[in-house]
């Protein structure tokens, strides 16, 4: 559960006990009903999350979210817990750039949320002069929480670079030599939504 945000919960709208006399005893159904905030667990952020009137999750093409050639590059947490990535000879332009420094090991741990990893000005830069499509972390916000004007969100969002965070399992992945999928909801009017994130690995060649 993120700290200050209601945590998420499922219940029934129709039972399958309920359901049964609307199918005279021959079938049941159950209706769920869910109440979550969008940023629960893997999300992702719309542009809408950071400014009004710009597009939310509604409006993100499919193919700004699924199948984009990814990057996956380890990051060094230096004391300032801003994050290092080498980016040379990188070119991020239309990609899915994924930040992995092992912080997921502690997801679902109250130390998770403990002053995390972020990503330094110097990072922004380099992945909006690149042209990325997408970033995503394997750690809970993007931005020093120390800092309330959200820069990286803030400037990511608005060159219209999508944001995921609170990704897990990037160490299961190369550097290269796979696509990202970040499907979600077209729901209108959403900020930002849970996403089920999942990589596609190319098969060496030579294999079946």
């Amino acid at each position: 559960m993120t700290p200050g945000l209601p945590a998420p919960r499922i219940e029934p709208f129709l039972s399958h006990a309920a359901s049964r006399t609307r199918y005279g005893g021959l079938a049941e159904f159950e209706i769920s009903r869910l109440f979550l905030v969008g940023n629960t667990g893997t999300s992702i952020d719309s542009p809408y999350h950071r400014d009004p009137g710009e597009p939310d999750v509604s409006d993100l093409p499919l193919d700004s979210l699924v199948g984009l050639p990814g990057l996956c590059l380890d990051g060094r947490v230096d004391r300032s817990r801003g994050v290092a990535v080498d980016l040379t000879d990188v070119d991020p332009a239309e990609r899915a750039i994924l930040v992995r420094t092992g912080w997921d090991v502690r997801f679902g741990t109250e130390p998770y949320w403990r002053r995390g990893p972020y990503l330094p000005d110097g990072l922004v830069d380099r992945l909006i002069d690149g042209g990325a499509a997408l970033v995503g972390v394997d750690f809970a916000n993007v931005d020093d929480v120390d800092d309330l004007s959200r820069p990286a969100h803030t400037r990511l969002l608005r060159a219209g670079i999508l944001v995921v965070e609170h990704l897990v399992g990037l160490d299961r992945l190369p550097r290269t030599g796979f696509r990202f999928f970040a499907p979600v909801l077209a729901v209108r009017g959403a900020a930002a939504l849970p996403v089920r994130a999942f990589a596609e690995v190319e098969e060496p060649a030579g294999e079946i």
